[in-house]
């Protein structure tokens, strides 16, 4: 057998384009791909997902790269091996809260790393209905506690010291398992597009900061009415969530829903234990995560440690003083935030995953691909996707599941084929409609506000055609 270099991780990872090489791993093997690149059957944007790292977490997104044939095709390419002498990771920083952060998969797009906030990469956002769990986008506001599921409790308490206190094992075992396709998003995704306007406080994510899974658990209406609460009470109520993360103050995340949404049969709010089939992963709430369908993801609050019904709403700074809009006309100097509600019920969205901006794409026949949602079950009837920048439009197709009405809770996936000759250059627009017919706006500049939430004008994508 030959006798190839070593490498180590890290001067793999220097290999990330073409102008520099397209190395990847696979096992302690190295492989040179660049020439393999473009002739990838899943596209070229796909295989530079892995580009100075390891195959494996990819691979595992797509069954059909558990074939032998392609593991000899790929040892084509091989360059080297990796070095047994690889250096150990570095030991946790003393004092760091973040040290005990969970590993994370290395197609996850970082827009910060303490607290890890991070979204899919939208070339695989539309690529399967339900996001693979490690895909899923993770939006942490403090360090990911460590919780041990055997001395887990959850908390469930009311006025005149009302109190439950559930094990997991006892969450499992005393209600029925229910289970909800849900689509969570965050009030920021597509914020980038805001801070194009004028500049906005908080995290630049793009068109990924939304995901979709199966979810499983207890309904929180089973719960609450098993604690002893009534399906109904007289005057405005709320049921206000707790985590374990904390500040270094010990103050934790927090936020709250009205009472009727929380004990509604048809609002499918749940004590999540299950994603997609499996444990909750830790960036995601383990062992315990609220998940309130068709509402701001704020609100659906992770490594649940306690449940208060109150006739206030969470006192916590992310209910009170964050998640909330504005008038473009007020600035950080003007700002009340007693005067905004705190948003539950997102409007109606909708992006581009492919092509992606700028791209050179083939003349022929173009695939279009997205997707659309809208908040508080309402369906997504239709995605209109125009070429020339809003003078024209096409119907696109959808894909998705068919939910009872009023409870839409997941996304639908949008395609479009469409002629395009070679030199041309495209602007691709796309717009969704809800069952309520509200329609996304044109612009960005009138909705803009200094939190850079809400942001759900048209998604535009530039590209051009070549020959």
């Amino acid at each position: 057998a030959p006798r190839y270099p070593r490498y180590t991780r890290e001067e793999v990872g220097r290999h990330r384009s073409p102008q520099d090489r397209v190395w990847v791993t696979h096992g302690t093997e190295v492989f040179d791909v660049t020439d393999f690149v473009e002739l990838h059957p899943g596209g070229a944007d796909k295989i530079l997902l892995a580009a100075g790292g390891a195959l494996e977490p990819f691979w595992a997104l797509y069954a059909v790269h558990s074939q032998p044939h392609v593991l000899e095709l790929l040892r084509e390419y091989k360059v080297g091996e990796l070095s047994p002498e690889e250096a150990p990771p570095a030991a946790a920083a003393a004092g760091d809260p973040f040290a005990g952060d969970p590993p994370r998969h290395p197609g996850l797009r970082v827009n910060s790393q303490k607290p890890f906030n991070a979204e899919p990469p939208a070339e695989l956002l539309a690529e399967r209905f339900l996001t693979p769990n490690e895909l899923f986008f993770t939006r942490n506001h403090l360090p990911v506690p460590a919780v041990d599921p055997g001395s887990y409790r959850l908390r469930v308490e009311g006025p005149g010291g009302r109190a439950l206190s559930l094990s997991l094992p006892e969450l499992r075992s005393r209600f029925p398992k229910h289970e909800v396709t849900a689509t969570l998003q965050c009030a920021g995704n597509r914020r980038a597009e805001m801070s194009q306007v004028r500049p906005v406080k908080g995290l630049p994510w793009d068109i990924g900061a939304i995901s979709t899974a199966r979810w499983g658990g207890a309904r929180l209406r089973d719960v609450l009415l098993h604690a002893g609460f009534e399906e109904e009470r007289e005057g405005e109520w709320h049921v206000c969530f707790e985590g374990l993360d904390a500040d270094a103050g010990g103050a934790p995340y927090g936020a709250s829903i009205p009472y009727g949404r929380a004990v509604s049969p048809a609002a499918d709010v749940l004590l999540a234990y299950e994603m997609n089939g499996e444990e909750l992963p830790r960036d995601h709430g383990f062992p315990v995560r609220v998940v309130v369908p068709g509402v701001v993801g704020a609100r659906s609050v992770k490594w649940l440690r306690r449940v208060a019904v109150s006739p206030a709403e969470s006192p916590s700074h992310w209910q009170q003083n964050d998640y909330k809009g504005f008038s473009p006309c007020v600035d950080w100097d003007t700002v009340d935030y007693k005067t905004a509600p705190a948003i539950q019920e997102l409007p109606v969205q909708s992006a581009i995953t492919h092509p992606r901006p700028g791209a050179a794409v083939p003349a022929g026949e173009l695939t279009v691909k997205g997707y659309a949602w809208s908040g508080g079950g309402r369906p997504v009837v239709r995605v209109d996707v125009s070429l020339d920048g809003g003078r024209t439009w096409r119907v696109a197709r959808l894909s998705g599941e068919r939910p009872p009405p009023g409870r839409a809770w997941a996304w639908v996936l949008w395609e479009l084929q469409a002629p395009v000759a070679a030199g041309a250059e495209l602007e691709i627009v796309c717009k969704a409609v809800d069952g309520s017919y509200n329609v996304q706006p044109d612009s960005v500049a009138p909705i803009w506000n200094l939190r850079g939430v809400l942001s759900n004008a048209w998604h535009r994508v530039r590209v051009s055609v070549r020959d």
